[in-house]
């Protein structure tokens, strides 16, 4: 053995403790941050625009008005509140534990312009158009004309309730003046002080976008010209303790620069968020187990030892969230837990090129006991095809994380880390613990229980019967074509539900104490002012209202209109979309999916010859189309956590081609005569392209399923339909990469074959044109 030879297993066995000692310390050390959707609150997506004076709605003003909003949103209290500038005019909000939007969202959404203002007189009646005449709050039926502005709410340095027990005035808001705004107060106080006692002049009108909130007497105390010194007053007006408490916390924000509207908001119930989190632990258990299971009765030891890579893939994935203080989101949970079944097809791949190195024909009369040899060579073969793979994978997470919004975004992250990390898992800490395994005297003794000594029975019963499929291309063209066309059938007579997210509209989903069917909660909330709203069961029992428009009060309407008949009734879900966001949202969809097959497209151009590009283009299109069309049938909802579904099925059917075609591109580099001729007909290669990597197909797209299944029957709606799509895109997948993807690449090939002398010929560096020559069953 060379030293480098017994070197390699060190280095590698270092780094792999270095990556669990620095996970384990994070993992422990560091709690995750969880999404609103999974602990409950309220997030609200507000949008600037141009004021009325001039004042543009760029980034700069959205700035400065995010920092108005955080003023106010402290002032309310809310536990560790989150603002954040998206985009270039557009803010979110997300507030913990807030399950009433009504009151934040007017609170911190308000325009809030505050002026102060002399008071010229009274007036009996507001003339159209005046808009210096206001309301007076002190007398019912009375107006007040008031001067022009005087000072600005930009003086307002802070605004504090306060309870006034002394003089009786009940709650009323301190208020304090900064730098110059102390002696614009004194003068405005010092002209009213010289009115008359019980003259309206001796009035301070405070108004808040244009409506008079207080206008008190200047007491007789005050000196003539003088006025209020020391920057500091207080408004009274009969104010309650929340009227008192929002008051302050508008008026010691400030003025927005510019005017902002509500585009989206969302509530989700805590109980709703405990019990995703709560589904998708035992979801990921359940799946790990069942695919450790899978994975130890087909490779034995070497299954067993990916299993304990593989939970240490889940400590690695968590470990790197938080670390990097990621937002852990419903869908980013789902993505965790899928990425769980994803992470076994680098041991899939690893083992099974073990395995028919070990089975080589030209290769049996070496020692049975040499595993270490196969072993290395099938992490050596696996490379390309992994790394090809987990790249398509990445793209379409990365296109996740680009266009989508907020908690898909999160998806595309810890999809991202999951893909990642399993790569790591498989070929650090797996090799580790395998070359480790496999240099023992006991293992040596009885390779058969290494896993690599046997084919396996599917693969042998393949091998058997040797089916032709690359020669009946067109039969299984036309097949997918069909399809294909019954998809379309169902988006084109059913329609597409899309989701409030990309149409506008407002969806609410309640919780009763008493089981209430569809049908009665249709005729309540008819019966209340909504007959135009759809009223559905979902599989919870609970009642999902949709309605194209509704206000939060008007919500509140709703809600008391389902207690009748069932008894206690909690939203578990609010979800406001304005009809702009839903455009753009929905726009942002089509382009992350053509953006996503272009991207598709260029790279396997690049890594593979365009015809391989094309086939494996066309399969993946094929899947979604046939996921899409499922849903149409089905009548499920088309959101964006369907979006996140779609592009995970895209990253998974090009993963699948790739591995087949990353086969059949070795092979064809085997088969050379010495001219550069090939010597062996490209169908009868794709099939056994196909024969060889069959059982990977299998056995990855199993591992995936437990886990998808484990998310659908224990995830609630949301993840349900996630999951079914994504069951549903791993078995076409797998379909389209044997039936449509090699066929179609055969037909191309036959068009515009691979020219004698071309890049493909040519070996790459550190290839060998004997890997797969053996014709292994």
């Amino acid at each position: 053995m060379s030293s480098r030879t017994s070197r390699a297993p060190l280095w590698r066995a270092l780094i792999a403790l270095a990556v669990v000692g620095v996970s384990l310390f994070f993992a422990l050390t560091t709690p995750a941050r969880l999404g609103l959707d999974l602990k409950g609150g309220t997030q609200i997506v507000l949008e600037t625009k141009d004021s009325p004076s001039g004042t543009r709605a760029d980034a700069g003003a959205t700035d400065r008005a995010l920092e108005v909003l955080r003023q106010r949103v402290d002032a309310l209290g809310v536990a560790e509140p989150s603002l954040a500038r998206s985009g270039e005019n557009r803010i979110v909000v997300e507030l913990p534990g807030v399950q009433d939007p009504r009151e934040a969202a007017e609170v911190i959404g308000r325009t809030a312009q505050l002026t102060f203002h002399p008071v010229e007189g009274a007036v009996a009646e507001r003339k159209k158009g005046d808009e210096r005449t206001l309301a007076d709050p002190d007398a019912k039926g009375a107006y007040l004309r008031l001067g022009p502005s005087a000072l600005t709410g930009d003086g307002v340095k802070d605004a504090e309730p306060q309870f006034d027990n002394q003089q009786g005035n009940g709650w009323t808001i301190s208020i304090d003046f900064r730098g110059g705004a102390k002696d614009k107060w004194a003068e405005l106080t010092g002209d009213a002080a010289c009115a008359p006692a019980g003259d309206q002049k001796r009035r301070v009108a405070i108004v808040l976008d244009k409506k008079v909130i207080s206008a008190p007497n200047i007491q007789q105390d005050v000196a003539c010209d003088v006025g209020i010194k020391g920057g500091s007053t207080q408004i009274t007006g009969n104010f309650s303790d929340s009227e008192a408490h929002d008051l302050a916390a508008l008026v010691k924000g400030g003025a927005l620069p510019v005017p902002v509207e509500v585009v989206s908001q969302q509530t989700v119930g805590p109980a709703l968020g405990a019990d995703a989190i709560e589904a998708s632990a035992r979801a990921a258990v359940i799946g790990l187990v069942c695919t450790g299971l899978f994975v130890i009765a087909v490779y034995r030891l070497l299954g067993a030892l990916a299993t304990v890579a593989l939970a240490l893939y889940g400590l690695l994935s968590y470990a790197a969230i938080v670390a990097l203080g990621a937002t852990l989101t419903l869908p980013g949970l789902a993505g965790f837990v899928l990425a769980i079944g994803m992470a076994v097809d680098a041991n899939v791949l690893v083992f099974e090129r073990a395995r028919e190195e070990y089975l080589r024909p030209t290769l049996r009369d070496r020692p049975r006991n040499d595993l270490n040899g196969p072993l290395r060579k099938g992490f050596a073969h696996a490379w390309t095809a992994i790394v090809d793979s987990n790249v398509t994978t990445l793209l379409a997470a990365g296109l996740l994380f680009f266009f989508a919004t907020g908690p898909v975004k999160g998806f595309g992250v810890t999809l991202s880390v999951g893909v990642l990390a399993s790569m790591i898992s498989a070929l650090v800490i797996t090799r580790v613990l395998a070359e480790w395994a496999v240099r023992r005297g006991p293992v040596r003794r009885r390779p058969g229980i290494t896993g690599m000594a046997a084919a396996s029975r599917f693969r042998a019963w393949l091998g058997e019967r040797r089916p032709r499929l690359a020669a009946r291309a067109r039969l299984w063209l036309g097949t997918g074509a069909a399809l294909v066309l019954v998809a379309l059938a169902g988006i084109g007579l059913r329609g597409l539900e899309f989701g409030v997210e990309f149409t506008g509209g407002r969806l609410v989903e309640y919780s009763t104490s008493k089981p209430v069917d569809a049908d009665t909660a249709r005729t309540a909330i008819s019966d209340a002012g909504f007959p135009r709203a759809v009223v559905q069961e979902s599989g919870d029992g609970d009642i999902t209202v949709r309605t194209e428009k509704l206000t939060d009060d008007e919500q509140h309407e709703m809600r008391a209109a389902l207690e009748p008949a069932g008894g206690e009734v909690t939203v578990e879900r609010d979800e406001l979309v304005g009809p702009s966001l839903g455009d753009e949202l929905r726009d942002k969809a089509l382009i992350a999916l053509a953006v996503a097959v272009g991207a598709q497209l260029l790279y396997l151009s690049v890594r593979f010859r365009w015809t391989f590009a094309t086939a494996a283009v066309v399969a993946m299109v094929q899947d979604v189309l046939l996921v899409v069309g499922l849903f149409a049938w089905l009548g499920k909802p088309v959101d964006s956590v369907f979006l996140a579904a779609l592009l995970t099925v895209i990253g998974y059917s090009v993963n699948d081609t790739v591995v087949v075609f990353d086969r059949l591109r070795g092979m064809r580099r085997a088969d050379r005569s010495a001219s550069g001729k090939p010597t062996t007909p490209l169908p009868e290669l794709a099939d056994q392209a196909v024969l060889r990597t069959v059982p990977r197909t299998v056995n990855t797209g199993m591992g995936a399923m437990f886990i998808l299944a484990a998310l659908a029957v224990l995830g609630g709606d949301s993840l349900t339909d996630f999951s079914v799509a994504l069951l549903a895109g791993v078995t076409f997948g797998m379909g389209s990469t044997v039936f449509t993807a090699t066929p179609l690449a055969v037909l191309l090939e036959r068009w515009k074959p691979t020219p004698t002398k071309s890049e493909e010929t040519r070996p790459k560096r550190g290839s060998s044109r004997r890997e797969d020559t053996g014709a292994v069953v």
